[in-house]
């Protein structure tokens, strides 16, 4: 093939291959990326047919990281990151250690050597950006304490592995490898000290650019573009920024792409540009992050599966089970939930880009033989199909936990910061729960300030819970649908419970606790899903609100508004919309008798 053809072959080719596996792992109930990894099987060079190039598949999927990374940048302030780095540094840190040290073990087991334990063990430790980010993102765990912990978890990891592929070089000839092109001249004369402060005093540098130089020219830059009103000059910007300064700090600072893409989005996450930015990139994020599956799956040997089948066992027992563990232990120790502990651990059990460029280097400097590269690969493409069954794991073991109370108190309440649900007020009556003091619920609670009505906001975030105590607000923290926290709410004496949280898959058994406790509570529910709102509504809940559902009611009535109706007729035709769109319409229902009178407050005039 000429290579002028290459790059269109491979990302065509991938691309439709990658659709079709897609396709058929998703009618078999798998995750989709199964299907991407299997098409990169194909196109690599274990299998017969067409062989693509996997070098620039390589660096397509590179592309795809950037971008992905800026993504998370416009989403991950500064102060998000500063928030974590008590848990995330440290953890990040032991975490290395102990799967380093595992995967070292199970080379010297091999009669490797120290130098191939050092780099296997180290690509055994480090997470996927991709898959971790994905795996987020589908659960809607991104913007959560979860999410936040696991990215910054992930960044310590990149960090890490940044001075690992600087340091390797220089430690090379001592560890019975060959030493790497200029690692000698770099380190003045094998100084691995001098080595580390330049790689340090560069991060550093790079560091001190973005956050005080980048944090003013790259808004700047970016709303130069949209001045211009031209859409195709601001999507150039956000591209442009992105992969320049990504490929400008790997070029002049040493660092990876990914970390120079993650710092480009958060300088620019302070601009009011920055939701347009994230829409813009989100496409080219999708189809880039479909290349780097597929780039892994031409990677992978399969005769791996049948030559060292203990082998590839052992490596995967590192990645699902050993890393697993550490992650649960050091998260527990630092008393958070054991809800965050096993979505972390299932957030890092897996490996990826990170891992194949130390499987690349360790070969080029004759410190991993062949068959290591292949055990890690193989590894890789395991525990990225398997992670999402991790993940369904976790949850599983979570609603386990939750449902046992000793279990429950015995990790949810093992620290003295765990749950602080004893602060506030006590003698409550007729008062409203609100679940949930983010975006949607935070307007909810102002509302209910302003009218001097009593309400108890439950939330996971500690920051919001220490925020609202400060202005004097009854708050408590952790997850309702744990045992204990509906309780210290009084849920039993509330008028009103309102789930304003966008995590469906507890609202159902938080009710059920509710009514439980308390059978004549009126209740406010928010949902993003159709389906969850009918069977919301069929389960007798008060008012069912769907996003999408009230951004048309509201449209509707401007419309009708703008075009002449009066103001009445037009309130009138979206209200009888609403209820014609409820199973049961309010005018139908019966009054609740057992539940107080805080839901009329609305009928009364405000207080002079």
């Amino acid at each position: 093939m000429p290579h002028a053809t290459e790059l269109i072959a491979i990302v065509a080719l991938g691309l439709v291959l990658a659709f079709i596996g897609g396709m058929v792992a998703q009618r078999l109930r798998l995750p989709p990326l199964v299907g991407y990894l299997l098409a990169g099987v194909l196109v690599g060079p274990y299998t017969p047919g067409f062989v693509g190039n996997s070098e620039l598949a390589g660096q397509l999927a590179e592309i795809g990281v950037i971008l992905l990374m800026f993504g998370v940048g416009l989403h991950f302030s500064i102060k998000d990151l500063m928030a974590v780095r008590t848990i995330a540094l440290p953890g990040a840190v032991v975490q290395i250690a102990v799967a380093t040290a595992m995967g070292g073990g199970l080379a010297l087991l091999w009669g490797w050597g120290i130098g191939a334990g050092l780099v296997f063990g180290l690509a055994l430790s480090v997470a996927s950006t991709v898959v971790l980010l994905r795996a987020l993102e589908e659960r809607n765990l991104l913007d959560s304490d979860r999410g936040r912990i696991a990215v910054g978890w992930l960044i310590v990891e990149d960090l890490a592995m940044v001075l690992a592929l600087v340091l390797l070089p220089a430690l090379a000839p001592s560890l019975g490898g060959q030493p790497g092109q200029g690692a000698a001249q770099a380190a003045g004369g094998g100084s691995i000290w001098l080595t580390l402060g330049l790689t340090l005093a560069k991060v550093g540098v790079f560091t001190f650019v973005m956050l005080v130089g980048g944090r003013r020219v790259v808004p700047w830059i970016l709303d130069q573009a949209a001045r211009t009103g031209s859409r195709e000059l601001f999507t150039l910007a956000v591209l442009a920024l992105a992969l320049g300064i990504a490929f400008g700090s790997a070029e002049l600072f040493g660092v990876s792409f990914a970390l120079g893409a993650f710092f480009a989005g958060m300088v620019l996450a302070e601009s009011d540009l920055s939701h347009q930015a994230a829409a813009d990139s989100l496409p080219l994020q999708d189809a880039f992050a479909v290349l780097f599956f597929v780039s892994v799956g031409m990677l992978f040997d399969p005769g791996i599966l049948i030559r060292e089948p203990l082998a590839v066992l052992a490596v995967l027992g590192v990645i699902l089970i050993g890393k697993s563990l550490a992650a649960i232990a050091i998260v527990l120790v630092f008393k958070h939930p054991l809800g965050t502990a096993l979505t972390i651990a299932a957030s890092l059990a897996q490996i990826g880009e990170f891992s194949f460029i130390l499987v690349g280097l360790g070969l080029s400097l004759k410190l991993l033989p062949e068959e290591g590269r292949d055990l890690i690969l193989g590894g890789a493409l395991l525990s990225i199909t398997l992670n999402p069954l991790i993940f369904a794991l976790a949850a599983r073991l979570e609603r386990a936990v939750a449902d046992n109370p000793r279990l429950a108190a015995r990790f949810e309440r093992s620290g003295a910061e765990a749950l602080s649900v004893t602060e506030g007020v006590h003698d409550r009556r007729g008062h409203a729960v609100l679940i949930g003091h983010g975006r949607v619920g935070s307007s909810i609670g102002e509302a209910l300030a302003t009218w001097n009505l009593p309400t108890v906001v439950i939330d996971r975030d500690r920051r919001r819970i220490v925020d609202l105590r400060k202005q004097g607000r009854d708050a408590i923290f952790g997850d309702a649908a744990a045992p204990g926290i509906l309780e210290a709410a009084d849920i039993a004496n509330a008028g009103l419970l309102v789930i304003a949280t966008p995590d469906s898959h507890n609202t159902g058994r938080i009710i059920e606790k509710a009514r439980e406790a308390n059978p004549g509570i009126d209740t406010l529910v928010r949902t993003h899903s159709e389906a969850e709102r009918l069977r919301l509504e069929e389960q007798g809940v008060g008012l069912v609100l769907m996003g999408e559902r009230e951004l048309a009611l509201g449209m509707t009535f401007y419309a009708l508004r703008s075009l002449g109706l009066k103001e009445g007729e037009a309130r009138l035709f979206v209200d009888s919309s609403r209820q014609a769109s409820q199973r049961t319409p309010p005018a139908e229902m019966e009054p609740d008798k057992g539940a107080p009178e805080l839901r009329h407050h609305h009928d009364e005039e405000p207080a002079a």
